[in-house]
C-alpha cells in the first residue's frame, strides 16, 4: 500500500486518460493521491477531482510561480475551501527563484500568509522550494507552523543535508520524488537514506520528474512505486516495510486521508 503525497492529476496531461490513470495507480497499490492546486484558479477544479475519486484528496493554495497578482483578498476565499472534508493540506506554497515569475517580496508575502493561514486551520503545509533555501528556511522558522509536530513537507526535496536537518528539527517531512531513482543522483540519495525513517514521505509530481526506468515519459501516480523501491533499497529495508512506514508516514501528517482503506 502506497500514498502518492503530490500528484497534478487536474493538469491537461491528464485530460483524455484521468480514470485509467487513477485505475493503474489502485491497481499497483497505491491508495491515496494528493492534489495540490496552484493558484485561484484552479481550486475548484481540484477539489472536484476529490469529489468524484474516492482516491484523490486535494490540497489548495497559491504557488509562487503564480502570485506574481498576489492579492490579500484571496485568503478568504482559501480559508472557506480549505475546510473542504477532503482538502489535507495548504499547498502548494513557497519559494522559487530558478524561473523568477514573481517578485521575491511577493513570493515571501504570500507564502508568510499562506503559512499562517495552515497554522490557523490546524492543516500542514505542502512547500515548495526552488534555489531559495536561505529565504525559505527563514520565513518557515519564523511561522507559526514552526516546532509543531506536523508541520508540512518539503516537497520534491533537492537541497542539502544541512537545509533537511533544520527542517526536520522545524517538524517537517521530505517527500522524495523520481529524481532520486536517476543515474547521477548520489548526493540526493546519500541525504534520502539519512532521514529519519517516521519523516519521510514518497511522491510522484506527475506529470513532471518521471522516476526510471520511465524517465522520459509523462509520469502517473503509479510510478510512486518504483521511487519507494529506489529507496527502500537504498535504505536497506524491504519494499514492503518502507511502503508501510510511508503510508503511515503520510497518514500522520494528512490526518484528513482517513486510516481506513
Amino acid at each position: 500500500m502506497l500514498i502518492d503525497t503530490h500528484c497534478h492529476l487536474d493538469f491537461d496531461r491528464f485530460h483524455d486518460d484521468l480514470p485509467a490513470v487513477i485505475a493503474r495507480a489502485a491497481a499497483v497499490g497505491v491508495r491515496r493521491i494528493i492534489v495540490p492546486a496552484l493558484h485561484p484558479d484552479n481550486w475548484q477544479a481540484v477539489l472536484h477531482l476529490a469529489e468524484n475519486y474516492e482516491s484523490v484528496y486535494a490540497a489548495l493554495g497559491v504557488h509562487p510561480n503564480s502570485c506574481a497578482d498576489w492579492d490579500d483578498r484571496w485568503l478568504a476565499t482559501l480559508r472557506l475551501l480549505a475546510r473542504h472534508e477532503k482538502c489535507v493540506a495548504i499547498g502548494e506554497i513557497g519559494l522559487d527563484y530558478y524561473w523568477d515569475l514573481a517578485p521575491k517580496t511577493v513570493q515571501h508575502r504570500a507564502f508568510a500568509a499562506q503559512l499562517a493561514l495552515a497554522a490557523e486551520l490546524h492543516l500542514p503545509a505542502i512547500v515548495h522550494n526552488r534555489e531559495s533555501d536561505p529565504d525559505l528556511l527563514r520565513l518557515l522558522m519564523d511561522s507559526p507552523l514552526a516546532g509543531r509536530a506536523e508541520a508540512g513537507v518539503l516537497h520534491s526535496f533537492a537541497a542539502t543535508w544541512e537545509l533537511a536537518q533544520q527542517a526536520l528539527a522545524a517538524g517537517f517531512y521530505l517527500g522524495f520524488t523520481g529524481p532520486v531513482t536517476f543515474k547521477k543522483a548520489d548526493a540526493l540519495r546519500a541525504v534520502a537514506v539519512r532521514v529519519p525513517e517516521e519523516r519521510i514521505l514518497v511522491e510522484t509530481d506527475a506529470p513532471f520528474l518521471t522516476p526510471h526506468p520511465y524517465r522520459g515519459q509523462r509520469n502517473e501516480p503509479a510510478y510512486v512505486l518504483y521511487i519507494a523501491a529506489r529507496l527502500a533499497a537504498e535504505r536497506g529495508v524491504s519494499e514492503t516495510a518502507f511502503a508501510a512506514q510511508t503510508t503511515a508516514n503520510a497518514i500522520r501528517l494528512f490526518p484528513g486521508l482517513g486510516a481506513n482503506f
